[in-house]
This record gives structure tokens, sequence and C-alpha cells, in this order.
């Protein structure tokens, strides 16, 4: 999720944890705690876009992290606050808590994490979007209110966890239902239609849960589908071939055969002015709308460098999300 709303979430554990000991700090360092998991983001600076895609969530990510680091910060909090009244396993409670719910709550996204490193699969239950104003605001406003409350008092402790209720509902019941609403939909569609496929995946789409996609495939191409719980006209699915006889022989390649495994096999290639572009499919396209020419929210161009291939980024633009905000709103209304 966002860095706002892991704040939000640490800052609500660490004061359930601590909240009646030490008041707002708990909030503070919960705060911290919930946004640490995150500096993997940090390794694009100091490695190869590929590398940096698999550390992401990774072991930072992990229950291993949180077990073995909690106790190291947790030490130095109760140096920081050698007045305080809280040991060091309280403030490594406090920090195990603040790591390990951070990886929880990013495991219901579309990039998953991989909770049980070393093991390398990844949970990805894909039922919210990395943004989603409707889980992260009411739970700020609860932690807001709680945090303008006396340390230890009844109405604190009260708004804090309507905070973690209200969210939790949202996360774990609401959005998993309309998941499994929407996907009856998606293949219902696909029956209706005569389409056979081979596998299909579903996520909703930016900043809502009204608005789901749907990865369909099928013999030589990827199916995108998109359905808003307000649509009244048939689903649409837009055809992307997978074209992954583009590769040649790059596709043996040790970097090509990472961002394959990477993409758990969803990705199409693509040939731009002699360009070679790996699509991968998980996060669709930068339009709500299913288009054939929209480009897609994640894509690599390859390059072949002293015989290693190298993974370039395709940048995204401004202009590419006011595009997608301007076309959004419309699309979650219905078609």
């Amino acid at each position: 999720m966002d860095s706002l709303t892991q704040i939000v979430l640490g800052a609500a554990v660490g004061e359930a944890v601590l909240g009646k000991k030490v008041g707002n700090k708990a909030m503070l360092y919960g705060a911290i705690a919930g946004t640490i998991p995150d500096l993997d983001t940090f390794a694009s600076a100091f490695t190869d876009t590929i590398t940096a895609i698999e550390i992401h969530r990774g072991f930072t990510h992990s229950i291993a992290f949180s077990i073995l680091f909690a106790p190291v910060f947790g030490w130095f909090i109760s140096k920081i606050e050698k007045k305080s009244i809280v040991t060091w396993q309280n403030w490594s409670w406090l920090m195990f808590w603040g790591f390990f719910t951070h990886p929880l709550l990013d495991s219901h996204t579309t990039w998953g994490t991989q909770l049980f490193w070393p093991l390398e699969a990844r949970l990805a239950y894909k039922n919210i979007f990395v943004i989603d104003p409707l889980y992260t605001l009411p739970f700020l406003v609860f932690l807001i209110l709680a945090m303008r409350q006396k340390r230890g008092t009844e109405k604190r402790r009260k708004y804090n966890n309507l905070g973690l209720i209200i969210s939790s509902i949202y996360l774990l019941i609401i959005t998993p239902a309309l998941k499994l609403y929407t996907f009856d939909k998606f293949t219902d569609a696909l029956e209706k239609q005569e389409i056979t496929y081979k596998k299909i995946e579903t996520k909703p789409s930016p900043l809502n849960a009204i608005l789901w996609s749907a990865n369909v495939e099928v013999e030589d191409a990827y199916l995108i589908g998109n359905y808003s719980i307000f649509d009244s006209q048939e689903i649409e699915f837009v055809s992307h071939p997978k074209n992954h006889q583009l590769l040649g022989d790059w596709r043996n390649k040790k970097n090509v055969q990472r961002l394959i495994d990477i993409t758990e096999g969803w990705y199409t290639v693509s040939k731009k002015e002699g360009e070679i572009y790996f699509n991968d499919l998980r996060f669709g396209t930068l339009s709500p709308i299913a288009k054939a020419d929209s480009d897609f929210a994640f894509s690599y161009k390859l390059v072949e460098e002293n015989g290693e291939i190298k993974a370039i980024e395709t940048e995204k633009t401004r202009g590419d999300a006011k595009e997608l905000l301007s076309q959004l709103g419309n699309r979650i209304l219905g078609n």
C-alpha cells in the first residue's frame, strides 16, 4: 500500500500495543515501524531494474524480518527513551506488530508480498488497489480523533479501535465480496461469448473497488476486460497478442527468464521502432477503458549489452496520470 496508509496502520497498531503507557509516542514509533519495510524501494538506486523488482516486498516484508529486527529496533528505541517506564521488550513488541502488519496489508494488493521469505512464493490476494481512499481516509480520521484524546482514556481507545475495525471490515469482507461478485460477472461473460480460456485473474482498478479488471489467457493472446458494479452493458474483452516469439533467442537468457518468473507468465512482448518491450500484464494498462492500443502500467525495454539482457522501465508521465483520472470517474459510474 502507499506510504500514508502504512503510516496510519502502523500508528494505530502502535497505539493499540503501547498507547496506554506512552501515549502519542506509541503512534509515532508505530508509524515509523509501518514505513521501514518499504525502505527496500531504495534498492533501485543501487542495483539493476530486475534485481530491484525482485527485492521489493521481499525480505523486509517477511515474517523473518519482523522477528529478527523487532528486538534490534526495540533496543534502539529503549536507549532513546531512557526515561520511559517501558522496557525494550515492550518496544520490541510494538515494532514487531508495526513490521508484521505492513506485509499483511500488502499481501492484499496485486504486487503481493514474500511473507514466507526465503521461499519465493508471494501472497497476492488482489482485492485492493495500492491506493484506496475508502480504506485510508476513514482510518486516518479515527486515528486523528484518537490522537486528540488523553492517554489511556476510554474514548481514545474507542476511536483507535473503530479505525482498526472499520478498515479491517473493508479489507477483509467488503473488497473480497466485491472480488467474488465481479469474478462471477467476468466468467459468466466469457461463457456467454463462448470464449475458451486457460486462466483468469481479477483485480480492482486504481483508487477504488467498484471498477474491476480481468486478465484472461487464451491460446495466443491475453484478453483484458473491465466491469463496474454499476455497468448495464455486456463486458467487452480486448485482445492483446502474446507475441512471445518476438523474444527469439532472448527468451532463454537468464534475465528474461527472471522477468517471466516475476510476472508468473502474465506478459506480452511488443516491438516499437525496432525495440523490444516486455509488458507486465499483472497491473493492466494505463487506461480504465479496455483498448487495444493502451500502454501497459509496467513495461520494460529490453536491450542487449555484452551478451546480457538489461531491462529499462518505461517512464510514466503526468499526462498518463491525468488521462487515467479523467477517464476513471466516468468509467466507475458504469457503461
